[in-house]
């Protein structure tokens, strides 16, 4: 058995994780999941390379809830962790000059966790204890527990894992009991965890039985391990574009047509865009367009990200170029951003400009649909107006159209 104190400059960090990331705490399940997710890929990386000669099972994901005892783990089947993993990974956290970066971020829990890669610290903000309990994919590895309680304390002993990977275990605080519901759960992995690249399981199947919702003895898997824009555009068919968009936004009309993004330099930045129907009583509702990072869901206030004329299109928007855990300001000045900014500008001009030539009727008929998105992309951004000189048009009295120049 080993004890120790976590290896911080302040003894405050707990104190800090509770008070200054409370405003944003349900993000801890996005960075434990986005953990384990990652310890799933390494495995299976190892393997490809030959370094690891085992059987990779089920790579998967558990996010299970137990009310009566109070906790909610989180289990992969991933690479797993030796002691010295966690005294490299967990024990030592570099928080020098944290009290003036705290005065300067202390409303912005995404920015302090990602300054200092505190993704599993994290769980602090819901958990008055937290338990790991891990064993290495290393052939001679010993299982390990750690075990820590809010405080710079933490204690190591010998764990009780018999197969490779790692549980973390919260013990739910009295403030955040939201999150011993399975529903709070659902809610949540369904807005951060819908597209991640590893089978993500919580619950159990329902079915209608003797007159209500009942769970089965089926696994939930709750995400879609390969969304359409990580697909290449040649295998997909116009069908397989629409059923995505209903599945992004169910119950609204189709969209007209959709520009799907594949690039792979200066950046990589995979996505795809659609052009809703815009009715005349439209509200400009902004935010409409999901940012992701590796398939993780980052935000949907993508104001900086995405030219502002584009904010009337709906889509993904998905780049590892973009950092997980940023504020919106930090977004709005990073230079990988902005040029991001400006191809996606690019990118939906060039398009609009094959779809009118390959059918300038059929891109006439949906003109009165789409001359507001490109005229005021023309009015609020230079590069647009040039690239969209060629194919914005106007009507005369006859309903006849004819291009600007």
């Amino acid at each position: 058995m080993q004890k120790g104190t976590i290896g911080v400059t302040t003894e405050n960090i707990f104190p800090v994780i509770k008070k200054f990331l409370y405003s944003d705490h349900e993000i801890f399940l996005r960075e434990l999941v986005s953990n384990a997710v990652d310890a799933s890929q390494k495995i299976r990386t190892l393997s490809s390379f030959g370094e690891f000669k085992g059987q990779l099972g089920d790579l998967n994901v558990k996010v299970t809830v137990d009310k009566d005892a109070g906790t909610l783990t989180v289990s992969d089947h991933g690479i797993g962790m030796t002691a010295e993993d966690i005294d490299k990974y967990i024990n030592q956290i570099a928080f020098s000059g944290a009290e003036e970066f705290l005065e300067k971020y202390k409303d912005n829990a995404n920015a302090i966790i990602g300054h200092f890669g505190l993704g599993f610290y994290s769980a602090f903000m819901v958990a008055k204890k937290v338990e790991i309990n891990t064993l290495s994919y290393k052939d001679d590895a010993e299982p390990v527990r750690w075990s820590c309680d809010g405080s710079p304390e933490y204690e190591i002993t010998k764990g009780d894992r018999s197969v490779r990977g790692t549980d973390i275990i919260l013990y739910i605080d009295d403030d955040n009991k939201e999150f011993l519901e399975q529903a709070r759960i659902d809610t949540l992995l369904k807005k951060y965890c819908r597209f991640l690249p590893v089978p993500v399981i919580s619950g159990k199947e329902q079915e209608w039985k003797d007159g209500k919702m009942q769970d089965t003895d089926r696994d939930k898997v709750v995400n879609s391990m390969e969304p359409l824009w990580t697909k290449k555009p040649s295998d997909l068919k116009d069908e397989d574009y629409l059923a995505f968009y209903r599945e992004l936004y169910p119950g609204q009309d189709d969209p007209l047509f959709w520009i799907h993004l594949n690039v792979d330099y200066p950046f990589t930045l995979t996505g795809i865009l659609y052009f809703p129907k815009i009715k005349n009583n439209f509200e400009i509702t902004k935010n409409r367009i999901q940012l992701y990072c590796n398939q993780v869901f980052v935000t949907d206030s993508v104001e900086g990200v995405v030219p502002e004329f584009m904010m009337l299109l709906q889509g993904v928007i998905d780049s590892p170029d973009i950092p997980l855990n940023v504020s919106r300001s930090y977004l709005q000045s990073d230079t990988a951003v902005k040029k991001i900014s400006s191809y996606i500008t690019k990118k939906v001009a060039s398009r609009l400009e094959d779809i009118y030539k390959a059918d300038r009727a059929e891109f006439e008929k949906k003109w009165d649909d789409i001359k507001i998105f490109i005229e005021y992309g023309m009015l609020t951004d230079d590069k647009f107006r040039d690239a969209a000189m060629k194919i914005c048009l106007v009507k005369d009295t006859d309903k006849r159209y004819f291009t600007l120049q």
